[in-house]
């Protein structure tokens, strides 16, 4: 993802790459940052300091696991650095703890950072008012095998956005896995599925069963480039707006 939004970022007039941070020890740090990301020399070297870049006209743009993240955001909101976040996999306290951290500063933060996506959450979320609860809500989704949280941030975005719009708890209405006799299944469910196969990017199905009829709603991912193109329009949405956490629902004026 870095390396795609590095690419990504050097094509638009809009924008300029201000620096770029790996891991300590990782083989890019030193390197130039255009050439990591497969083009010309961009006189932006890798470094492992992320503290050292952050300035308040920066926003900082963030993929990469839970720990590093926490620290990410810390370091940004302390500097006055805007901040995008696509990051997944976090606990609901870290979660919690991230989001109080960002808004001291401006932040976008989204468990997926595709337009797609954020426009299916809307669409599912109108569906499931639409149709009354003999619709059930399913959800499946497929990820490539490296990837390490389950279900998928998205998946579980989709499944609160069926519990908001019919105004159920989703912890207490969410079976992540079923095995056994599990008896028939109660009518507030919300199913959600992961499956893990091959080089698939993200693929995501939510069902709404009813009586002699379902309505699918899906969308897929082709390439990591809808995620990062994504990320760099929410980064250039957040880059003047007043301290406060964001969401792609925010970039895209939803």
């Amino acid at each position: 993802m870095g390396r795609l939004i590095v690419a990504l970022a050097r094509d638009d007039a809009r924008l300029r790459v201000a620096g770029a941070v790996e891991a300590t020890g990782h083989a890019a740090v030193g390197r130039d940052a255009g050439e990591v990301a497969g083009g010309g020399a961009l006189g932006v070297r890798v470094g492992d300091d992320l503290a050292a870049l952050c300035r308040p006209e920066h926003v900082v743009v963030d993929f990469t696991v839970p720990e590093a993240t926490r620290a990410h955001v810390r370091i940004a909101a302390g500097r006055g650095a805007g901040l995008v976040v696509g990051t997944t996999g976090l606990t609901p306290a870290e979660d919690a703890e991230m989001r109080a951290l960002a808004a001291r500063t401006r932040a976008v933060i989204a468990p997926n950072m595709s337009v797609g996506v954020t426009v299916l959450t809307e669409l599912v979320a109108s569906a499931a008012r639409l149709l009354d609860p003999s619709f059930e809500a399913e959800i499946v989704e497929l990820h490539h095998q490296g990837k390490k949280d389950a279900p998928s941030g998205t998946a579980l975005a989709l499944g609160r956005a069926v519990a908001a719009a019919r105004r159920q708890d989703f912890g207490a209405s969410a079976v992540l896995a079923r095995q056994g006799i599990v008896g028939s299944r109660p009518a507030e469910a919300i199913g959600i599925v992961a499956l893990r196969a091959g080089d698939a990017v993200g693929d995501h199905t939510i069902v709404f069963g009813g009586l002699g009829e379902r309505i699918e709603l899906t969308h897929r991912a082709q390439s990591r480039e809808c995620l990062a193109r994504g990320a760099l329009r929410a980064a250039l949405w957040v880059a003047d707006r007043p301290p406060g956490v964001y969401s792609m629902r925010d970039v895209l004026a939803l």
